[in-house]
């Protein structure tokens, strides 16, 4: 549907609005920013292992795929 990105996961198809996946684009790149930064606004490893369900590998492997979501909702809502 024009205006709308599509997010396909394995089992199938959800949609969020243009503006919604823009706002989620900003969202993205400022976690990936806190990720990154150094000094007292960064984000903590406990912070990361407490979002991501103790399930990452470490910073760098949600950092990782922090940017790979930013890049992928980029191209989408280009």
């Amino acid at each position: 549907m024009p205006g709308s990105t599509t997010i396909r996961p394995g089992h199938g198809v959800d949609a969020i609005e243009h503006l919604d996946a823009l706002r989620m684009t900003s969202l993205m790149k400022e976690l990936h920013r806190l990720l990154t930064v150094s000094g007292p606004d960064r984000i903590t490893d406990a912070q990361v292992a407490a979002m991501c369900g103790d399930e990452a590998r470490g910073r760098a492997e949600f950092t990782d795929w922090i940017e790979r979501m930013v890049r992928d909702l980029e191209n989408a809502t280009a």
